[in-house]
């Protein structure tokens, strides 16, 4: 299983990359393969002011939907517009061009509160 480490996870399997006062989101490697087959993803966000833990968007594969979650506060300041024509991509490379949203972080102090790859892994085998 694929954790990187320069990444901050989510106990609902969503990443966060840090890119100074923005952040990119997706879901994790776990997630996707949990999820099967991805056949669409919906958000409808863009320029909304989200709160930690509020849904961004749903994703939808051959045998579930499921909400998909803010791992921290903030403004939707762009959606990944690969995944429209190719919402596979995600299942393909969910750290790299599978990215789902990015956000421009309004609450810094939330990220200490996100998993570590290492915890992260801990809450996969737990």
């Amino acid at each position: 299983m694929n954790i990187p480490e320069n990444l901050k996870y989510t106990k609902d399997h969503e990443w966060l990359r840090i890119e100074g006062e923005e952040a990119f989101v997706g879901i994790t490697d776990y997630a996707q393969g949990e999820l099967g087959d991805i056949v669409f993803i919906e958000i409808e966000t863009e320029g909304e002011e989200l709160a930690k833990e509020e849904v961004f968007g749903t994703i939808e594969a051959v045998k579930t939907v499921s909400d998909m979650f803010m791992p921290v506060s903030g403004e939707v300041v762009g959606v990944n517009d690969k995944f429209e024509e190719s919402p596979e991509i995600v299942n393909k490379d969910p750290y790299g061009d599978g990215w789902l949203i990015k956000i421009k972080l309004t609450d810094v102090s939330e990220l200490d509160e996100l998993l570590d790859a290492a915890a992260y892994k801990n809450l996969l085998e737990a």
